[in-house]
């Protein structure tokens, strides 16, 4: 009976430990639901900008000083959840970085410092 108990206890107590990890944040970056964000520096680091719809131009503070980014947009049929970032404002020039869905980027040797604006879309 005390073995069949331990059992249980045991099951019980990974069940529980299990739970507690799904639970966990799935993210590194501090970005709101909804919105799209730029930090200044890599890692999600220094100061942020953020935004819920497209940009086409950039603060001078953030524009070309882009180093890491994350898309914490809202999915659903028929929603434009990626977002594409230019070189030039008016989502003209070049695309540095696109993310999909939840997708976080804390370096792109390629895109990094290049950023003045983006637009929100149904894919990359």
């Amino acid at each position: 009976m005390s073995e069949r108990f331990a059992l249980s206890a045991a099951a019980v107590l990974l069940a529980v430990a299990g739970g507690l990890a799904v639970a966990a944040p799935s993210g590194a970056a501090d970005c709101p639901s909804g919105d799209f964000c730029v930090w200044e520096h890599a890692n999600f680091d220094g100061q942020r900008a953020n935004w819920s719809g497209d940009d086409g131009w950039w603060e001078s503070w953030i524009a070309d000083a882009d180093s890491s980014w994350a898309n914490h947009g809202i999915s659903g049929p028929g929603v434009k959840d990626h977002v594409q970032v230019y070189e030039d404002a008016w989502q003209g020039g070049a695309m540095t970085i696109c993310l999909a869905p939840g997708e976080e980027v804390g370096y792109n040797a390629v895109a990094n410092d290049r950023g003045d604006s983006h637009t929100w879309t149904m894919g990359c």
